[in-house]
């Protein structure tokens, strides 16, 4: 059961329902009037608008009607398992390889074999067995102050455990998925041993206890608590972007920079996609994974959302090609689920709080 609920004293089935009381208005209206044989139902931890874009155009070529139920990546897992074969959901959609992870282990998912899924996914975008499926990539990189630092002094994520980083670093905290997931990813390309001197090495070098998110890294790197952040690139996308004129402010203060090129290359995470054991609408629901796998949809995940695209005949988004091409960490993603556990406990003997 989620800690959180557990905490609480909230049981299993109270937790249901109210995550089922939570869900979108959408649900309820969508399922007035609909064949039941001619929709797919979405559990998804994504909330963007580009997502929601995306479902109306397969509803308008289709004529097959997506009910979305949001939620945190938690909360529908503990869903998953308490509704069983049960289930009403055909997919899930989740941030983090770690996630998908999770997911797979605990039984909720099933393989899909799919020439276009496979074609237009590069390998190490999905899982091994082909239960889940990149749809959209982010990078974890550093981000700095345009003011105290210059590109020069950067270089690695392991340099920011040296000196002259000392009392300057923002991160999230270890509880944080895209942190396991960075660690776990060390895990792989450098071995136990050197995660873990990577891990005490940063939180010596931390400027206040890890916090808040990505967004709130930013605003600290700004407001001169510290001088660099760890940070996920499309959340930088999307604060230049925003309608919120202070949160402009902030990341145009703020440069991006792609650790370790010259090394292991940049650790890349992705959003994905997967369809559920317990499936009803099977063939719906390949259908909406292939139709958001596709060179159209794939450029919409990069126009509205500042995401990277997994489909590789797609370019990124302007802002993102001003940043420059990258080096990325030469791994198949299902290796950061596969090494969770090991980072958690890293995490947890390094004082990450």
């Amino acid at each position: 059961m989620n800690k959180k609920y557990a905490a609480l004293g909230i049981s299993a089935a109270l937790t249901t329902s109210l995550l089922a009381a939570c869900a979108s208005t959408d649900e309820t209206t969508s399922n007035e009037g609909s064949d039941d044989s001619n929709v797919v139902n979405v559990y998804s931890s994504r909330h963007y608008d580009v997502d929601q874009q995306l479902y109306k155009q397969f509803e308008e070529e289709t004529g097959i009607k997506v009910n979305v139920v949001e939620g945190k990546s938690d909360e529908l897992l503990e869903r998953l398992s308490t509704e069983g074969e049960n289930t009403e959901a055909d997919l899930f959609i989740t941030a983090d390889a770690g996630n998908l992870y999770q997911a797979k282990e605990a039984g909720h998912l099933q393989a899909v074999d799919s020439d276009k899924l496979e074609s237009n996914i590069p390998a190490k975008y999905r899982d091994t067995d082909n239960e889940w499926f990149g749809l959209t990539k982010r990078a974890r990189v550093i981000v700095y102050s345009k003011d105290r630092v210059q590109p020069e002094d950067l270089s690695t994520y392991e340099a920011l455990t040296e000196e002259q980083w000392n009392g300057k670093v923002l991160v999230r905290p270890s509880e944080n998925m895209y942190n396991i997931s960075l660690l776990a990813s060390f895990i792989e390309v450098n071995g136990v041993d050197e995660a873990k001197e990577w891990a005490k090495g940063l939180v010596n070098n931390m400027a206040r206890d890890p916090q808040g998110n990505d967004r709130d890294q930013a605003r600290a790197v700004v407001a001169g608590e510290g001088d660099v952040a760890i940070m996920n690139t499309y959340y930088m996308g999307l604060m230049l972007n925003s309608e919120d004129e202070e949160e402009k402010k902030v990341a145009e203060q703020l440069g991006v920079f792609f650790p370790n090129q010259d090394t292991t290359g940049t650790h890349v995470n992705i959003s994905g996609i997967a369809m559920t054991k317990a499936s009803k609408h099977t063939e719906n629901a390949q259908k909406l994974m292939e139709f958001m796998s596709e060179p159209e949809a794939q450029e919409k995940f990069a126009g509205v959302n500042y995401e990277y695209p997994v489909n590789e005949s797609v370019e990124p988004n302007e802002l993102l090609q001003s940043w420059g091409e990258f080096k990325e960490q030469d791994i198949n993603l299902s290796v950061l689920g596969e090494n969770q556990q090991e980072a958690i406990r890293i995490f947890n003997e390094s004082g990450w709080k």
